[in-house]
């Protein structure tokens, strides 16, 4: 006739449930507010970088050769590191850009 103490504890937990999971979802919002998010801002910069890239710029590569854009191509670029050596490297391979070439002025005649 009387209800053994499993049946009578598990009666009353239906907000306890969900209490237990707050502690987990504030540890996802942390996270995504401390790391992803910031990590997507910097791989969104990199990419605008990258596409910005054009003859004239000076430029550091993942390998930390610094050189020169002399030529670019769709997914390559043409960098000279020293006068007449040019190596070929992949745009995403770019970390830095040194100083940017300044754009042509247009000629207002």
């Amino acid at each position: 006739m009387f209800a053994t103490p499993a049946y009578a504890q598990a009666a009353g937990s239906g907000g306890a449930d969900f209490a237990k999971f707050i502690p987990l979802i504030l540890i996802f919002a942390i996270m995504y507010f401390l790391m992803i998010r910031p990590q997507q801002k910097r791989m969104k910069q990199h990419r605008e970088m990258v596409a910005a890239l054009k003859k004239g710029d000076q430029v550091i590569t993942q390998g930390g050769i610094v050189g020169k854009v002399v030529a670019v191509h769709d997914d390559q670029l043409e960098v000279e590191i020293s006068q007449g050596v040019r190596v070929r490297v992949v745009r995403s391979s770019v970390s830095q850009v040194i100083n940017a070439a300044p754009a042509p002025a247009a000629a207002n005649s």
